[in-house]
C-alpha cells in the first residue's frame, strides 16, 4: 500500500484554525508538510505527536497533539482512488 502524502482541510478546520493562536496553527502546518515530505506513516511515529486512534463516536478517527491544550482531528478519505488525510476539526482538547 502507497502510503499517503496528501492533506486537505475541512471548512471547519478552516475556521477553527482562525481561532487559535499562531503558534498552533504553525505547529498544524509543520505536521502538514512532515506529512507531504515523509508520508503519514512516518509523520505517525513522531512522538511530539501522539499520533492515537480515538475511541467511542470518534473510533474512525485519530488525532494528533499540536500543544498540551489543543488537537487536530484527522480521517483518512479516498477521494478518485486516490487517499488522502482529511483535518476535520482543531479544538481545544476538554481535561
Amino acid at each position: 500500500m502507497k502510503d499517503i502524502c496528501n492533506v486537505t482541510l475541512s471548512p471547519q478546520a478552516l475556521k477553527d484554525l482562525k481561532k487559535v493562536p499562531l503558534h498552533i496553527a504553525i505547529k498544524l502546518q509543520a505536521w502538514i508538510d512532515d506529512v507531504g515530505h515523509r508520508g503519514l506513516m512516518a509523520a505517525r511515529k513522531i512522538p511530539g505527536y501522539h499520533d492515537e486512534p480515538l475511541k467511542g463516536k470518534r473510533q474512525s478517527q485519530r488525532s494528533i497533539r499540536l500543544s498540551r491544550a489543543y488537537r487536530a482531528i484527522y480521517t483518512i478519505d479516498e477521494h478518485q482512488n486516490i487517499q488522502c488525510v482529511e483535518i476535520v476539526e482543531v479544538n481545544k482538547h476538554d481535561y
